[in-house]
């Protein structure tokens, strides 16, 4: 019996809490969204490119060697405060350890181990996701605008004449880029406005068409301040910077309509610039290219703002 001749032993409360918060943790860790199917892939959806799955490789693996810290982490703790309480029935002072230079150098050299191999994959993957090397089937140049986006398809279509080498809309454009524009591409170009919706699925904002299987690179360019493009089930998302051409490039491997939006405050309507992408066979995207030349959206709507003197000297070194 306790003191106050109560029967309730004092760990009592303590295991109550305990099962509370496990009980919470179980409500937390169940209670989402998520199905069996979709927990490997620890919040991403649904990878619909083919350089996507690499990211996802990497969002796993990070995941991964976190849970092991934090297991590790967890346990020690746990372990110190379990086997290393106070007795209740001795009251010295405990050993201490003071300078222990194997574990001062344990709890330094581990932590460097745990971040050069996170930078080794983080490094190897971005080199590979970055590379524009190869020349790509096709080139969207993204075009990002308070409040909305527009496309430049760097095309020969039909009914369209000029040169998007020489095109004085592009001239943001790093030629690094334009060496592998089609020759006499007079293009066409989707503009669009916060209102516009997609007419298959009501989502809003502009449309921006792809085909299935065709390596297309995207070259970002802004007219006013900084904006990030990010199509979501591509798992890629890139800075859209005034004064500064960003550029990568996917291989889209799955028919659909997929939700893209700026994923950089970019000021009080940031929320609105929302877009879609469709990807649709070869086939239909050349009878959608033609379908805007018919239209009238022939040429190029300006790209955005004049290379600073910093991108014209990274410019010149990398020509």
């Amino acid at each position: 019996m306790s003191p106050n001749g109560s029967d309730r032993s004092p760990r009592r409360p303590m295991r109550r809490k305990l099962l509370q918060a496990l009980t919470a943790g179980l409500v937390l860790a169940t209670a989402t969204g998520c199905t069996w199917e979709d927990f490997p892939r620890l919040g991403m959806p649904t990878p619909t490119t083919e350089e996507a799955p690499r990211i996802l490789s990497l969002w796993q693996g990070s995941w991964a060697a976190a849970l092991a810290t934090g297991v590790l982490v967890w346990g020690l703790i746990l372990w110190s405060a379990f086997f290393h309480r106070r007795s209740r029935t001795k009251v010295e002072v405990p050993p201490q350890t003071r300078y222990n230079m194997p574990i001062e150098a344990l709890y330094t050299v581990v932590p460097l181990i745990i971040v050069s191999v996170l930078f080794y994959f983080t490094a190897r993957d971005e080199s590979k996701l970055l590379d524009t090397s190869k020349k790509p089937d096709l080139t969207v140049n993204v075009v990002g605008f308070q409040w909305s986006w527009c496309f430049n398809y760097i095309e020969n279509v039909d009914g369209s004449t000029g040169d998007a080498k020489t095109d004085e809309n592009l001239a943001a454009i790093p030629d690094r880029f334009k060496k592998d524009f089609p020759a006499d591409a007079g293009g066409v170009y989707t503009c669009g406005i916060p209102g516009d919706e997609n007419p298959d699925t009501g989502n809003p904002g502009p449309t921006l068409w792809l085909p299935k299987g065709k390596t297309v690179r995207f070259v970002l360019t802004s007219r006013d301040v900084i904006h990030s493009f990010w199509v979501v089930p591509f798992l890629m998302k890139q800075d859209v910077i005034p004064g500064h051409t960003n550029a990568f490039q996917v291989t889209p491997n799955q028919e659909g309509t997929f939700l893209g939006k700026c994923a950089e405050l970019c000021g009080v309507d940031h929320s609105r610039m929302l877009f879609n992408v469709k990807v649709v066979s070869p086939e239909r995207y050349e009878q959608h290219l033609k379908e805007l030349a018919e239209k009238g959206q022939t040429g190029y709507v300006p790209a955005g703002i004049e290379q600073t003197s910093h991108e014209k000297n990274r410019e010149t070194n990398q020509l």
